[in-house]
């Protein structure tokens, strides 16, 4: 009878805990890990070498087209949220000649967060705050209060 309601029991914890979504998903990453710091750090005129140093192997080089390498790179984060980048990179006798897709994204998530835009909003608030008070004729000087003759 023990045996019985242990067994029960652990079916039902294992059951509930299934119902709750408590699976850990991890980030999927696939093919090159494309960071703006290492694309900012290309210039034209580097070689072959340099690029492969700062950026890795690409993904997609052709054997039949060698002046071109793509660098592919995907993220889906564990919330489902993805992101893609393709970076081309053009070569003329093993020296870098253009860049595409190496510029930064502008997107939603490359603009100012809230708390930036409500610090900015908040300085021009005190910068009126202090031109309204400058333009606020005062007389200067402290004032005296006559003490109350109470008993």
């Amino acid at each position: 009878m023990r045996l019985l309601f242990i067994a029960a029991s652990i079916a039902a914890f294992g059951l509930s805990l299934s119902a709750c979504s408590l699976v850990f998903k991890l980030p999927t990453r696939q093919g090159n890990v494309i960071e703006q710091k290492q694309l900012d750090q290309l210039k034209i005129g580097m070689t072959r070498e340099q690029v492969t140093y700062l950026l890795g192997t690409p993904v997609a080089a052709s054997p039949f087209r060698t002046d071109r390498w793509d660098y592919l790179g995907y993220y889906k984060s564990p919330r489902g949220k993805e992101s893609n980048r393709t970076v081309t990179l053009f070569f003329e006798k093993d020296v870098l000649a253009r860049m595409e897709g190496a510029a930064p994204l502008t997107t939603a998530d490359n603009l100012p967060k809230a708390p930036e835009a409500a610090a900015i909003f908040k300085q021009q608030k005190k910068e009126k705050n202090e031109d309204d008070r400058a333009n606020d004729p005062q007389e200067p000087g402290v004032i005296l209060t006559q003490p109350s003759n109470t008993p």
